[in-house]
């Protein structure tokens, strides 16, 4: 199977203008979170979360290449996935920031592996970091999801550069 083709015509728009058409497309928030070897905990804030396949269960997300956090994440073993819940946008917010701490901030439990598990998420996946790919400025993460928790509630969603809650209708 061919995995790489020509390269596509150069666009007719700049970074803004795609952008603002990425907006247009509401998705889920997550906070990805990680142990690291010294015990301290990392964790960003990422929309760009997608299921990849169900046998085996794997899923993908992405981090700009450039990312401080880059080594930590591509060289640990297992990340969790963190699902936020509508009330849960200042948890965004906190790890999307630089500067102290999170996690001496916000409530969590670890995972059977020791990872961070945000209190009050919607749903969350610990996953075995199973592959990365360099596609542009980002790297795609592929993790193997080993266990996984459901908690229905009200969604957090990213539209048109702001976050708020999807009512949903029983």
């Amino acid at each position: 199977m061919n995995t790489s083709s020509p390269r596509a015509a150069t666009p007719g728009f700049d970074s803004v203008h795609f952008k603002q058409a990425l907006s247009q497309f509401a998705t889920g928030v997550t906070v990805i979170t990680t142990r690291l070897a010294d015990g301290s905990f990392r964790g960003l804030t990422a929309s760009s979360f997608n299921s990849v396949s169900l046998d085996p269960p794997l899923v993908l997300w992405s981090l700009k290449s450039q990312a401080s956090s880059m080594p930590i994440f591509s060289g640990n073993s297992h990340y969790v996935i963190n699902i936020l819940a509508a009330d849960q946008a200042h948890l965004a917010h906190l790890f999307a920031t630089r500067g102290e701490d999170p996690f001496g901030q916000v409530e969590f439990e670890l995972s059977r592996t020791g990872h961070p598990v945000l209190k009050g998420c919607t749903a969350w996946f610990e996953c075995h970091n199973r592959s990365r790919y360099p596609e542009g400025d980002h790297v795609i993460f592929v993790g193997e999801v080993e266990h996984c928790e459901v908690h229905p509630r009200e969604p957090l969603v990213f539209h048109g550069g702001r976050l708020s809650g999807l009512h949903l209708s029983a």
